[in-house]
């Protein structure tokens, strides 16, 4: 009788979890928080000492926090495209770069959801960057802009709602001296290691954070205007972000400072011990997420898989294992009219990450200088960091991350992740790693081909010339942007 008891328990817990995530009594409000550039592992959630997001634990408190998700490409607009229509970015035609267009024949959650009856809004970054009028739609393709607050104040009685709150928090520029003003330490921050340790990049790294914690503050008062509606115990939240941070070596890079990004969804009327998920996630998986929690019956096709069965406990493990891909970030090579991308894809198991550079002769940070143009290595956003590695790449200390996060790659590399969590060292070549090699080739390729991939077989070459729905340079110190 007693092991009985203990199932039948075991049992209740999961069906109540799944009744909180999936079968309310009445469909629930999501509330999408989606982050600009904000790299895993900084938050409190996942262990910063020198970061206060008390906000974020908060909601970690009533529910799931992964540690293993990622973003389907570390670019904005793609990474966005891909989040709202639960696709590959390859998948999207045009909308696979930076700028790109996203078709509006292609189905998004929003629309989906504003035909089951849901409200749908955005405020801030919604997609983008890029001009939606562009590519056929006549509102951004994450829905109507509004205000969180008049948002909510102006919804009709038991109307369902998706609010979509896209901060600019943590995307440069940021303001100079604001880490040090709000009381984070420099000197105690987690640095990764292929940033040179000098006071210049740990006090932008410090401001930075000082960012992350502007948008901890502003999720509390998200809460609070939810709180004071009588809306919280009815609303899903998630808070995600587009990809890395912006400095050499990460966004805009299949490296996991460029790809690994917080995840955590919330639910204040969920029993239960809160719980971490260290299963792969990519964020393509939203998409049917938010449809499952809609009850939305009829989908179109789709690459995400839905985390309800996670969340809900009837699966432990939702992927084994991501693919990643990126295409042409900014406009920083003269091939094919500046469209010329870094086109990659890559496999991230639980101890290695297999990238694929498929044009290996071209300058993966983008060309230092292209003629008539302001551009200087235009694939890393400009600021401190930037401008010291630039002003101190024959320094020893500084050499060898300059080359790591600017100089050309090889046509493949192999990082093994338990000793090397920042994939500083290429293990391709090594002998120890062949069958290694060997065994991710294959099964990224298997996924190109059954993706009908086309970088597949070097090709792909139409990617590139793609026409950008608005230009800007990248330099040393921020942007200029041609469209304004």
């Amino acid at each position: 009788m007693k092991y009985i008891f203990l199932l039948t328990g075991s049992l209740l817990l999961i069906a109540l979890g799944f009744l909180s995530f999936n079968q309310k009594t009445k469909r629930p409000n999501i509330l999408f928080i989606l982050a600009d550039d904000w790299s895993y592992p900084y938050a409190s959630i996942y262990g910063d000492k020198t970061i206060r997001t008390p906000n974020l634990s908060k909601l970690a408190e009533h529910g799931t926090v992964f540690t293993n998700a990622y973003c389907a490409s570390p670019s904005c607009t793609p990474s966005r495209a891909a989040i709202l229509t639960g696709r590959y970015p390859h998948n999207l035609g045009e909308g696979v770069n930076l700028v790109g267009k996203l078709d509006h024949n292609i189905p998004t959650y929003v629309q989906l959801l504003e035909k089951e009856g849901y409200a749908v809004a955005f405020d801030r970054k919604g997609w983008a960057p890029g001009d939606f009028r562009k590519m056929g739609y006549t509102e951004n393709p994450a829905g109507k802009t509004a205000e969180f607050n008049s948002f909510i104040d102006k919804l009709t009685k038991d109307q369902p709602f998706f609010f979509w709150f896209g901060t600019n928090d943590p995307h440069r520029p940021f303001d100079l001296g604001s880490g040090k003003k709000s009381g984070i330490d420099p000197k105690k921050i987690h640095l990764p290691k292929f940033l040179p340790d000098v006071p210049e990049i740990r006090n932008d790294v410090a401001d930075y954070l000082s960012e992350v914690e502007r948008l901890d503050r502003e999720i509390g008062d998200l809460l609070k205007k939810l709180d004071r509606s009588g809306q919280l115990e009815n609303t899903i939240i998630v808070v995600a972000s587009d990809n890395g941070m912006p400095f050499p070596h990460a966004k805009a890079n299949l490296y996991d400072y460029g790809t690994r990004v917080p995840l955590l969804v919330s639910d204040f009327s969920a029993k239960g011990q809160p719980k971490r998920n260290d299963s792969f996630v990519n964020l393509i998986d939203l998409m049917p997420t938010f449809l499952d929690w809609a009850d939305v019956k009829k989908r179109p096709e789709l690459d995400g898989l839905s985390l309800v069965p996670v969340l809900s406990g009837q699966k432990s493990v939702h992927r084994s294992e991501v693919f990643l891909e990126r295409e042409r970030h900014c406009l920083c090579r003269p091939e094919f009219d500046y469209g010329a991308g870094y086109p990659m894809r890559a496999i991230r198991t639980k101890d290695y990450l297999y990238i694929r550079n498929f044009r290996p002769n071209r300058m993966p940070a983008g060309d230092e200088t292209i003629p008539n143009t302001p551009s200087v290595f235009g694939d890393v956003d400009g600021g401190p960091t930037k401008i010291y590695m630039m002003d101190h790449r024959r320094d020893a200390p500084v050499k060898s991350l300059f080359t790591l996060g600017f100089d050309k790659r090889p046509a493949e590399e192999l990082y093994v992740l338990k000793n090397d969590p920042y994939n500083l060292h290429n293990r391709i070549n090594e002998a120890t790693y062949a069958s290694t090699s060997r065994q991710l080739r294959k099964r990224l390729d298997v996924w190109m081909r059954q993706e009908n991939d086309p970088r597949r077989q070097g090709g792909g070459d139409q990617i590139d010339k793609y026409e950008p729905t608005t230009r800007a340079w990248i330099t040393r110190t921020g942007i200029i942007f041609l469209d304004e």
